[in-house]
């Protein structure tokens, strides 16, 4: 008996498909990024391409979506060449490509409004991050140590492609990446709502650990090569850098956040 089979479903084969569907910026794939969209109420889902192996990857996803009686399409039952079509070069989909809208966007003052009965709200804020899977990485990390959200400029920031999902291995579900147009006024609002805005830079007075990070805080970090702009450093309380002593003194800004996220929820 086929996957399918076992699984009550009947795939139909893909066939010549246009239009917004298969617009590549809706495509999500790989197995973690699918079964968390496909479980998300808030997720509406065109269309599932899978191969057999990706039927059963996905089995508890489909078993949740059920339980939740979410509105799923039936999948469509393809060979691996032909999601590899859908895909950009290289794509490693193992098997699943998922074809949705786009979730609801979240604004900052959606963020605000959250931390007012959360007194240990965390954040993060990436300050012309444009690598999609730095920006995918970091995601996975707050979620993985309880962000409420990761503020980025819209202009200096990369769409939700499959790329970045497919880092974030579900995290784009569960933590909102929020855009904004005003990155300092943004940290302004974060302030005013009493967040503790830490910037990381190598040029910090004093180290990570040694700063107050009990109440609410926003974790800043800047791209690589330019670091933190003069304006978003003028506008925190504090900047501060981690305490790396080997021959390289700098973290790839993925690598930076999980280091920084991990040392607010040690503290907490």
């Amino acid at each position: 008996m086929s996957a399918a089979e076992e699984l009550g479903f009947e795939p139909t084969p893909l066939r010549a498909t246009t239009g917004p569907a298969l617009n590549k910026h809706n495509l999500l794939y790989g197995v973690h990024a699918a079964s968390a969209a496909w479980m998300n109420p808030r997720r509406k889902i065109r269309d599932l391409f899978v191969t057999e192996s990706g039927l059963e990857a996905l089995e508890e996803a489909f078993q949740k979506a059920s339980d939740a009686e979410l509105d799923r399409p039936e999948p469509r039952l393809v060979e691996k060449e032909e999601i590899d079509k859908l895909l950009p070069p290289g794509a490693v989909h193992q098997g699943v490509a998922l074809s949705c809208a786009p979730l609801a966007e979240v604004e900052i003052e959606d963020v605000v409004d959250a931390a007012a009965d959360d007194p240990l709200a965390l954040v993060v804020v990436l300050d012309q991050v444009t690598d999609p899977h730095n920006v995918g990485a970091v995601l996975r990390s707050a979620a993985a140590f309880g962000a409420k959200a990761v503020i980025v400029q819209d202009r200096h920031a990369p769409p939700v492609t499959g790329t970045l999902a497919k880092t974030a291995s579900g995290a784009v579900e569960a933590v909102p990446l929020v855009r904004v147009t005003n990155l300092a006024r943004a940290i302004d609002q974060l302030k005013a709502a009493s967040f503790w805005t830490v910037a990381l830079a190598e040029s910090g007075a004093r180290h990570l650990h040694e700063v107050d990070l009990s109440g609410r805080t926003a974790l800043i970090l800047g791209s690589e090569g330019d670091g933190i702009r003069r304006l978003t450093g003028e506008r925190a309380d504090e900047i501060v850098r981690l305490p790396t002593g080997g021959p390289v003194g700098s973290l790839n800004v993925s690598t930076a956040a999980a280091v920084a996220l991990y040392e607010v929820a040690r503290r907490r």
